[in-house]
């Protein structure tokens, strides 16, 4: 009988790794816990020893004996003074209107060479109109290839150019031929 060799276990090889991936996960997870619940009370985590007492100085609720208000009689909301009214001008009985219906503004007097010039304005009652942008050529005005479309009363575009100098540009109305003012950039 002393010659025998050990038999290898012929049991349940998956059970068996079961039980001991469960053991390892249990010893991991006792750690990880533990160690968790020390860093708690370590960094001073632990709530239990100030709500037991309430000493603390922690933040508490605090709410103010409620006290009448007095009810505000004035207007809510101030409207500007009447023009006829006391200390206003006299009503005009001729209306102003303004020098052009399309007011066009840039963004620069003056830039470089193929820079962007930034054109912004305002159309009044112009909403969907599309303006054509025009250049002043010697004696007249002609086409400069971009359009700007109206939304909201106001529109925007750029345009870029090389042609360096003193140079006059506007928007004109394609459906009424309405035409802004112009505007003046110097191109270097």
């Amino acid at each position: 009988m002393a010659d025998e060799e050990p038999t290898p276990r012929e049991g349940r090889p998956v059970l068996e790794g079961l039980v001991a991936l469960v053991a390892v996960a249990l010893a991991v997870g006792l750690i990880l816990g533990g160690g968790a619940l020390l860093a708690k009370r370590l960094i001073g985590l632990d709530g239990d020893a100030a709500a037991s007492d309430g000493s603390s100085g922690g933040e508490t609720m605090y709410l103010p004996t409620p006290s009448p208000t007095e009810r505000d009689t004035g207007p809510q909301i101030t409207l500007a003074p009447d023009p006829g009214g006391e200390g206003g001008p006299p009503p005009s009985s001729k209306s102003e209107e303004p020098e052009t219906a399309i007011s066009l503004t840039s963004d620069a007097s003056e830039v470089g060479s193929m820079e962007r010039i930034y054109l912004r304005g305002t159309y009044p009652d112009g909403e969907g109109a599309i303006l054509q942008v025009q250049q002043w050529e010697g004696d007249d005005w002609g086409i400069f290839p971009v359009t700007a479309s109206v939304s909201n009363e106001t529109f925007t575009t750029y345009i870029q150019t090389s042609q360096v100098g003193k140079n006059r540009f506007r928007v004109v109305d394609t459906d009424s031929g309405e035409a802004s003012n112009e505007i003046r950039v110097t191109i270097r």
